[in-house]
């Protein structure tokens, strides 16, 4: 299982470095076109279809990696019992609001296949599509967290950052 999830991982951020390139390409075709008064109409619509997906492809990949911004001051000021139900609840909140993402997201893909972009010839559905995999992604490692989480101890507490610079020896 580590395997797949860590072929998937590669994946999903080679996919990312890709659609980054072609995103710069298509912004930097738009302010050349604008800037010799020729613009292409699709290159605005075309940057917001690949930002979308690059910003799902990036959700995941801080999902996979637990790289998402957490305070836990509070929590780890709890006694252990009450620390496990607190990220048991998070884990649980996170796993629902994942799940509706997924689901909701299939439904407004579904709702808008058959509607066509203003100036490229895709559907308009392939700007939700990437909502799904991510909502999905998102409860799945929430699930997985919860699992492995509550069943064993705490993590220590986040270092605190350094107050000032350390001092060099001359």
């Amino acid at each position: 299982m580590r395997l797949i999830l860590q072929v998937f991982d590669r994946a999903i951020a080679w996919l990312a470095a890709i659609l980054l390139a072609a995103l710069l390409g298509v912004v930097t075709l738009g302010i050349v076109t604008r800037a010799i008064s020729r613009p292409f109409s699709w290159t605005d619509e075309m940057s917001g279809y690949l930002m979308v997906w690059l910003s799902c492809l990036g959700w995941m990949l801080a999902t996979r990696n637990n790289a998402h911004i957490r305070i836990r001051f509070f929590q780890d000021k709890l006694p252990d019992a009450g620390w496990r139900g607190t990220e048991a609840l998070i884990q649980i909140a996170i796993a629902v609001v994942g799940l509706v993402i997924g689901v909701q997201s299939v439904h407004l893909v579904m709702k808008n296949y058959d509607i066509e972009a203003v100036s490229i010839p895709v559907s308009t559905a392939w700007v939700y599509a990437p909502m799904i995999p991510a909502g999905f992604v998102t409860a799945g490692q929430a699930i997985a967290d919860l699992v492995s989480r509550v069943s064993k101890r705490r993590p220590p507490p986040a270092l605190p950052a350094p107050t000032a610079a350390p001092e060099l020896a001359p």
